[in-house]
């Protein structure tokens, strides 16, 4: 019989891989997308609203997921997403319309999901001192977009790319059966069963309404969809800016996907040592400088001297180009994790239904920053468009905790005077 112990740090174990496996599924488009678009000669907006469309379902699903999660209990609710997943993915293979893949690609977005199922139940086995430390663990199944940038190239290569979705689809399974054998039952769930009583939907949904949980949304659309709409993006930006091939482009994009996934175990590590919001603090702070200069788009001056014409090409080559993406892509990864710790600070009750929504709001970070992304490329013929929208998102964060850092000292103040009153 296992120790409570043991059972923990397999129940997260198998959450994070689990996790990593879904979301190697969820980003599969960022590679097989490239070749969708040039056997239908797409343009830059309907690439982005193809590599967006799983993430859109995968958004819109967790909140109803991580309220299902601290209703039934994460250990079945993983199981059965996982092989909801499985069916559609394999599906894809034999699409071969733009409306088509639109349309699985819904259906595959289930996959995002799994984040509110799988934050929930690592949540609810780990103590509050441990729970920034063991959500960062968990959260680095993130890393999955990195398998996926490591994997799919070569099966494409190999195969073909409509292999890869069938690939995926049976390892999905395979997952889902490991999974069940090795997780059990959370005693938080088990406790609800045993007598009686359970959270009322209304009870989940209360902390909605209230403008902190939005905010931390806002936080998590940068940290987050920013991440999952450049681990999309990148390999397409990566072929076209800099001339590369898919193979060498997907390889090269792991220098932000791996890092910014396996750093998040760290990430909340820090949180438990120096806090929540300072470390988010820093995180905004390091990403905005460094999208200052990635924005930067490849420019050619003429200086008209004495002596004739001087020409001066002003640019990010591509090895400072991946060294700026590699740090923004720690500190999100770290970002990512802090903001989870500070949500369980003040609604560690709620972790299903906040940090599924929370995570709703991250999620369509992942779904409208490619679009957008498309957009403003197709509009401004400027390729780094994309990093000048992720710098104004991160500086509206940034106006947005400033703001809130001083209503909160406001507060305090005016608490304090009146007790001395």
């Amino acid at each position: 019989m296992p120790t409570h112990q043991q059972k923990q740090w397999s129940v997260l174990t198998m959450n994070t891989l689990a996790f990593a496996c879904n979301f190697a599924v969820w980003t599969m488009f960022s590679i097989i997308g490239i070749k969708i678009k040039q056997e239908l000669n797409l343009s830059d907006t309907q690439f982005g609203i193809l590599v967006a469309t799983p993430i859109l379902t995968g958004s819109v699903t967790r909140l109803p997921l991580g309220i299902m999660t601290d209703r039934f209990g994460g250990r079945i609710v993983f199981f059965i997403q996982m092989l909801l997943v499985a069916i559609p993915t394999y599906g894809l293979a034999f699409a071969d319309q733009y409306w088509q893949y639109l349309v699985i690609g819904l259906f595959v977005g289930l996959a995002g999901g799994s984040f509110a199922i799988g934050i929930a139940y690592t949540s609810a086995w780990f103590e509050k001192e441990r729970q920034g430390t063991a959500m960062g663990i968990f959260g680095a199944g993130n890393a999955g977009a990195a398998i996926t940038n490591l994997v799919a190239p070569l099966i494409v290569v190999a195969y073909g790319w409509r292999m890869v979705p069938q690939v995926y689809s049976v390892a999905m399974v395979i997952m889902a059966v490991i999974f069940w054998f090795f997780t059990f039952a959370d005693p938080v769930q088990q406790e609800r069963a045993r007598t009686g009583t359970h959270i009322t939907l209304a009870d989940q949904l209360a902390p909605l309404k209230e403008l902190r949980v939005w905010r931390f949304g806002l936080y998590y659309y940068f940290v987050f969809g920013g991440f999952v709409a450049l681990a999309l993006w990148l390999p397409k930006y990566y072929v076209a800016e800099y001339n590369m091939d898919l193979k060498t482009a997907s390889l090269i994009t792991i220098c932000f996907t791996l890092p910014s996934g396996l750093i998040r175990a760290f990430g909340g590590w820090m949180s438990d040592k120096f806090g929540a919001r300072n470390v988010n603090w820093i995180v905004f702070w390091v990403c905005l400088i460094a999208l200052f200069f990635v924005s930067y788009p490849q420019t050619t001056y003429i200086i008209h001297g004495m002596g004739g014409d001087k020409t001066f090409n002003l640019g990010v080559n591509v090895w400072l180009f991946t060294g700026l993406i590699f740090i923004i892509g720690i500190a999100q990864g770290i970002g990512k994790a802090s903001i989870y710790r500070i949500i369980h600070d003040y609604y560690p009750d709620n972790m299903g239904s906040v940090g599924g929504m929370v995570g709703v709001i991250g999620g369509l970070g992942g779904f409208s920053l490619p679009i957008f992304f498309g957009i403003a490329s197709d509009l401004t013929d400027i390729r780094s468009s994309c990093f000048m929208l992720l710098f104004g998102v991160v500086a509206a964060c940034m106006i947005s905790m400033n703001v809130a850092i001083r209503n909160l000292r406001r507060a305090e103040g005016l608490e304090l005077a009146g007790d001395k009153a």
